[in-house]
């Protein structure tokens, strides 16, 4: 029985089963870093279970659990709101076709290097700014590429230097106003547009530049970076928490725990 299902297999069923794997695969490469991977992959599970227990023919659970997926794709909707509009812009984007030129039938084949980040310079610029009071809000990208936030800003796309990090938040400077976003070893873009956290648990003495920092840490895997105007202190936001009064030593200490 077994072996007649086997060969009873089309080729059209595996176009089906390779392309849905691609699609997957794509999905996870769109929220990976995100809070949306902890519910894509809750959802991949939830499914798996109902198929298991509709396959051992259990009523109660099996209608239970269908009604919430069929309902379910409505709120997937407004949970994924954001990641279907940059999939759909993707899509959209007519030069999507130069950028599959590294594929094989549209399929990606990376490889991950580590993330190079030069971080004694990066505390060297936040441990002056600090000294005299420059604020700065610094994000660095882990897994996450941070598209939607690197498109609001000014690119730079030059290679992490001290004095450059200085000369962007220097208050003279029209790039000074939002944040630095760098991924790898590279600054991608400044005067980015972060989202705001809406917290009731923040301090109500911190200002735009701490609840941004918190907010993009609750919608990707970034570490922001916060240099205060007004106390001269460095913070930093991970997981949407926030770690107030460290030291440049302590700083250093958290960013080679990320990514050394």
């Amino acid at each position: 029985m077994l072996l007649t299902g086997l060969f009873s297999l089309r080729i059209v069923d595996v176009v089906d089963i390779i392309l849905f794997a691609i699609l997957l695969y794509e999905i996870y490469n769109l929220v990976k870093g995100t809070a949306a991977i902890r519910i894509f992959i809750g959802i991949i599970a939830l499914y798996l279970i109902w198929k298991i227990v509709k396959a051992f023919q259990m009523q109660l659970l099996t209608e239970i659990l269908g009604q919430f997926i069929s309902v379910g794709v409505i709120a997937l909707i407004v949970v994924f709101q954001p990641e279907i509009r940059q999939f759909l812009l993707m899509v959209g984007n007519t030069r999507i076709i130069k950028s599959q030129r590294k594929r094989f039938l549209f399929w990606r084949f990376k490889v991950n290097n580590p993330v190079n980040l030069n971080i004694d310079k990066i505390v060297m610029a936040c441990q002056k700014m600090a000294e005299t009071k420059t604020g700065a809000l610094i994000v660095i990208s882990q897994q996450n590429e941070l598209a939607q936030y690197i498109a609001t800003g000014q690119p730079v796309d030059a290679r992490i230097s001290e004095v450059l990090i200085e000369t962007i938040f220097f208050k003279n400077s029209p790039l000074h106003d939002g944040a630095v976003v760098i991924i790898g070893d590279k600054i991608r873009a400044a005067r980015c547009i972060l989202p705001v956290s809406n917290r009731a648990d923040i301090p109500t003495f911190y200002g735009l530049r701490h609840r941004a920092a918190v907010g993009i840490t609750e919608k990707s895997d970034a570490i922001a970076i916060i240099v205060s105007e007004e106390r001269g202190e460095i913070a930093y936001s991970y997981e949407g928490r926030l770690f107030e009064e460290i030291t440049p030593s302590g700083l250093s200490n958290f960013l080679e725990s990320r990514f050394k």
